[in-house]
């Protein structure tokens, strides 16, 4: 580990594994500097493990709402990813993310036909507008890619690196781009990935 890491590297991570099994015994290891608020509406499976700096806030406009974020078994998130919800962000079990990830489920004010904030008004107090995401099982995140509110990501799906997700993305798909859409779907029959 010396050999990899260096002594200070391996002091941080020590201090990083220590602070994991005193606070988090089920997650595999939290790197620090490590941001979380409003734990109590946080549940955070086994197996969990960060890059350093990485932020999970829920603010639940529902306080009884207890699942507000839901991170399943074995997912894995790398530096400076941040997540925040008021309502319902879902990741399933075996998700991979890269660097620099924002994923949220809310909204400062409304920008469509349903609900339209003035644009001279102050943004902090904007009605915050949300709605759900969920992140299904096996699905790999590239670096620096933005998930916005009620979006659903498929199974076993690939997101590309600098994408915007602003629509559902089916399972079993590598979608790229901003916004991001399906450029290929993975052929059970064949076992490769078509072009669509």
């Amino acid at each position: 580990m010396i050999k990899l890491y260096g002594i200070f590297g391996f002091l941080r991570l020590s201090i990083s594994y220590i602070y994991t099994k005193l606070f988090f015994s089920k997650a595999r290891l939290i790197r620090l500097p490590f941001d979380i608020r409003n734990r109590r509406y946080i549940t955070i499976g086994k197996g969990f493990t960060t890059g350093f700096s990485c932020r999970i806030e829920a603010f639940p406009l529902d306080k009884s709402n207890k699942n507000c974020i839901k991170i399943g078994a074995n997912v894995q998130i790398n530096d400076y990813v941040h997540i925040g919800a008021v309502e319902s962000i879902i990741i399933e079990d075996n998700v991979l993310m890269a660097s620099k990830i924002y994923i949220s489920d809310h909204n400062h004010g409304g920008y469509d036909i349903n609900h339209s904030s003035a644009p001279d008004s102050d943004p902090i107090k904007r009605l915050q507008v949300s709605k759900p995401v969920k992140i299904k099982k096996n699905v790999w995140i590239g670096e620096s890619v933005c998930i916005l509110p009620g979006v659903t990501i498929g199974k076993g799906s690939i997101i590309g690196a600098l994408s915007v997700v602003t629509k559902d993305i089916p399972d079993y798909t590598i979608a790229v781009g901003s916004p991001a859409k399906p450029i290929k779907k993975y052929n059970f029959t064949s076992k490769f990935w078509e072009k669509i």
